[in-house]
């Protein structure tokens, strides 16, 4: 197989009136000495664009499809994307032409210069002003959770070494955090300005339910980066917290019991039940750490962690 200097990964859902012109502008930001394959993944579109992709299929040999039957989301489309490019350098771009080809090189050469994930910011962002608010916030709260100096976390416009696509499994609506997930593993992650554009064709895509869906998304991904590793910190951790109150709670009773001879009776002091299973619950969370330690210990022993180690082919 003849090595790939640049994968080009576009998610294409509906988006018939983007994909010709979209295709021209990235022919013509392609430097012609760089061996690339361009990869669309349809995402299950009910309108024209498997027949309008396919179409170029048959004039470049280099274009790639991937075809799902039915709409997945932009999570798994990337995620089948990264798992069959070949390319040193990986860029994704969304297939609606808000993204400018013409910033590959910007991206190519941060990339170049030493970074291992580098992600567009679209500060002079075309979009609906609750778009921009929401964008804002969403951002915000990411910088302030994460620690990762970044303005925009979701921008569709990114590139990567192979390295980090090999690295990262993303799905659900993880794709709005890869930038959290890359770091976590190690790498380097930069960002750069790049020109964002007016839709010219069709809608959005994306509702305001996905708002609901990116909160839970963040509280698996902050539980992947800190405790998927040591499941018995956080389990432990509440555990101790519970016996503690439960433990506060029976004490005090106890001591009242002998200093002030006030009896124990359950039916009319219910907080002693609660002390009772605040210790039992914590003790059941204790457990279920310990449980979650012998799993990851063991599938430690089963196969090596490869997840920081690059493998080369001299062939």
């Amino acid at each position: 197989m003849k090595k790939i200097d640049l994968s080009i990964i576009i998610p294409i859902y509906n988006e018939e009136d983007s994909i010709l012109p979209l295709y021209k502008q990235i022919i013509q930001s392609i430097d012609n000495k760089l061996v690339y394959e361009i990869i669309f993944i349809n995402d299950g579109s009910t309108d024209q664009s498997l027949e309008l992709i396919n179409q170029l299929l048959l004039k470049d040999s280099n274009i790639k499809i991937i075809n799902f039957i039915s709409n997945k989301g932009k999570s798994e489309a990337l995620n089948y994307g990264f798992k069959n490019c070949f390319g040193r350098i990986v860029i994704t771009i969304d297939g609606d032409l808000q993204d400018d080809p013409n910033e590959f090189f910007s991206l190519i050469d941060k990339i170049n210069s030493g970074s291992d994930m580098v992600t567009g910011w679209k500060k002079d962002r075309k979009d609906s002003i609750s778009k921009k608010i929401l964008s804002k916030i969403f951002n915000f709260v990411l910088r302030v959770l994460t620690g990762i100096k970044i303005h925009d976390f979701n921008c569709g416009l990114k590139a990567y070494k192979r390295s980090v696509v090999k690295s990262v499994n993303i799905y659900g609506g993880l794709h709005r955090f890869i930038p959290i997930l890359a770091n976590n593993k190690g790498f380097i992650v930069d960002e750069i300005i790049v020109n964002h554009r007016e839709r010219e064709f069709g809608t959005s895509k994306y509702g305001n339910s996905r708002i609901f869906h990116g909160f839970f998304d963040l509280i698996t991904v902050l539980f992947l980066n800190k405790y998927f590793n040591r499941p018995l910190h956080l389990f432990g951790s509440l555990g101790f917290i519970l016996l503690l109150a439960g433990f506060i709670i029976n004490i005090d009773l106890t001591f009242k019991w002998f200093y002030y001879n006030q009896w124990i009776t359950p039916f009319k002091n219910p907080i002693f039940f609660l002390g009772i299973l605040l210790i039992v619950i914590g003790f059941q969370f204790f457990s279920t750490g310990l449980i979650g330690e012998l799993i990851v210990y063991f599938n430690r022993q089963k196969q090596p962690d490869n997840d920081d180690v690059e493998f080369y082919n001299y062939d």
